[in-house]
């Protein structure tokens, strides 16, 4: 479990985080929204220490961040908004033997836990290939795997899907759901809710430092628009679903509403998706 107990980060005469108070329980895929500058990256370099606290705690399994780095960082896996920026090796199973390589694992546990974690992210066999060489998309799933391989509780990523292009968003988005179906916590800090929205058991908004809201996705909808937040359409069928459903048989009639439409109901189109904005904040 991850617990903020009135967290309050500073940079100078600024104030960051603003006595965020939060639990987030093992399991759970969790939201982080709001616009630039809100303190959504700043708080959550807190769950493993890489920010420091001027007020209140942060408590990773019950114990303070700072009196167990080592096992806070070990619980908490975190992949940066430029995973190019945080790589260390040239190839990709170099790269994701790192951590557990630092952690003094014996070559068997570390094989086994980089071959794992590439399987995870839909990687297996490519060790020898060249980060360099790989796509936007899979760079993020080597990201993603070397965080994995310290067989985190908690996965922590910030605006993973900017710059992506579609297929590369969706692979990313379908391991992260792969992810949280094993029982792993999935935090995305975003302000792209394209995708990830409807797929959050919750979603937090923050604004100014301070936590706006704090609910399930349906609400969330109605509450993001005060955070300034684009908020996608609704899904809808996939083409593959549409294609499933039985067509009528010959000579029968479909069956129509008669009811009149609510005032007010008709579809509208939906407005263009937002281009790639920058996302930095005071670090």
């Amino acid at each position: 479990m991850l617990q903020a107990r009135a967290l309050v980060s500073r940079y100078g005469e600024t104030t960051a985080v603003d006595e965020v108070s939060l639990e987030i329980t093992d399991g759970e895929y969790v939201v982080i929204v709001g616009p630039n500058g809100s303190g959504k990256t700043t708080l959550v370099r807190h769950f493993n220490g890489l920010a420091t606290t001027d007020e209140g705690e942060m408590l990773v399994n019950g114990t303070p961040v700072e009196e167990d780095l080592v096992a806070a960082r070990q619980a908490v896996g975190m992949v940066f908004q430029e995973p190019r920026d945080a790589f260390v090796a040239a190839t990709i199973g170099s790269d994701v033997a790192f951590g557990p390589r630092n952690l003094g694992l014996s070559r068997s546990e570390i094989d086994n836990r980089v071959e794992s974690a590439l399987a995870a992210v839909n990687l297996s066999g490519r060790q020898d290939d060249r980060i360099d060489h790989l796509s936007g998309g899979e760079r993020e799933r080597v990201a993603i795997a070397g965080a994995l391989a310290m067989k985190p509780d908690h996965l922590v990523l910030d605006e993973p899907l900017t710059g992506l292009d579609e297929p590369a968003r969706r692979a990313v988005l379908s391991r992260l759901a792969a992810l949280h179906e094993t029982g792993t916590s999935v935090i995305v800090v975003t302000h792209d809710l394209r995708g990830v929205l409807d797929a959050a058991d919750r979603v937090i908004g923050m604004a100014e430092g301070r936590i706006a809201f704090d609910t399930d996705a349906k609400t969330a909808r109605k509450e993001l628009a005060a955070l300034d937040v684009y908020v996608p359409p609704r899904p809808t069928r996939s083409a593959a679903e549409r294609e499933s459903t039985p067509a009528p048989t010959p000579g029968s009639t479909p069956l129509q509403s008669t009811a009149e439409p609510a005032p007010g109901s008709e579809i509208q189109p939906a407005p263009d998706s937002p281009s790639d904005q920058s996302t930095s904040e005071p670090e």
